[in-house]
């Protein structure tokens, strides 16, 4: 089928993480993929919730918002409405998981990171979007903690990234925008670290059933974009990490040469 701008069946939109961009933020990133843009700050603190109280352990959490012109027309804001949306209770709690799935939680230690999460636009794959700039967002807040000496330990454990794929008009499509995503016969998100493995998959038959040959070619699909997802995170990240490293070099806890792509080092 004829997409948006002649883009090709596995062909990305275009992709702009921009850092700082919240003055009082620790950490923050504003993700743009085509028309969607997501707007992310961290924070870190020192507390945990009741459970993790006593265990040395750390907490990572999410809450996402949609501002009221985000969409063609007005929508309500989910604080008149005194709670959040069954949408944005699934979309936070996947962003918290996503987070906690590559973080080492021990080195978090009575410590929380909250990640906020706000749609100034959606133009299809705000989950996503939300996803692969919170990552960003954190790296930020926990890379200036570590240089404080806040944390004795760097807590990514890998870099995670995430991309919406589907199935329009019978073919599999990366990356869809409003249009496609509202015609989709099958629907996915996956979640992955930048060497390829899966956080979690949510796949639904909008309108079908799919085969498993479908299911492989959309995952194909999304894990071969995650990479182009990492570099731009990368990028972005850039000073963080070089400063991150050169202050890890000297700690007992920095991680081997043969490891820094567990930190999301851009590659030479």
């Amino acid at each position: 089928m004829k997409r948006a701008n002649d883009r090709a069946a596995d062909e990305l939109r275009p992709i702009k993480i921009e850092t700082g961009v919240m003055k009082f933020a620790q950490g923050s990133a504003l993700i743009e993929t085509g028309d969607t843009r997501v707007l992310v700050s961290a924070t870190l603190e020192r507390r945990v919730p009741p459970f993790l109280i006593n265990t040395q352990k750390g907490w990572a959490t999410a809450e996402y918002s949609m501002l009221p012109c985000a969409t063609p027309g007005r929508s309500t804001r989910e604080v008149s409405r005194g709670r959040p949306s069954g949408r944005s209770s699934e979309i936070q709690r996947l962003i918290g998981r996503s987070l906690r799935a590559v973080l080492d939680l021990t080195a978090l230690a009575d410590h929380t990171l909250t990640l906020d999460c706000d749609v100034l636009q959606a133009d299809g794959g705000t989950r996503t979007a939300s996803i692969t700039g919170a990552y960003v967002a954190a790296v930020q807040t926990v890379g200036e903690a570590f240089l404080q000496g806040d944390l004795s330990r760097w807590p990514f454990a890998a870099q995670v990234a995430a991309i919406s794929v589907g199935i329009v008009g019978g073919e599999p499509l990366l990356d869809l925008d409003a249009p496609e995503d509202q015609s989709a016969e099958v629907d996915m998100n996956v979640v992955a670290t930048a060497d390829g493995r899966v956080v979690e998959i949510q796949a639904t038959g909008e309108e079908r059933s799919f085969s498993r040959s479908e299911l492989d070619r959309m995952i194909d699909l999304a894990l071969g974009a995650v990479p182009t997802l990492a570099t731009q995170q990368n990028q972005a990240l850039a000073q963080i990490l070089e400063e991150v490293e050169a202050a890890g070099s000297g700690r007992k806890s920095a991680p081997a040469k043969d490891e820094r792509d567990l930190w999301g080092k851009p590659e030479s």
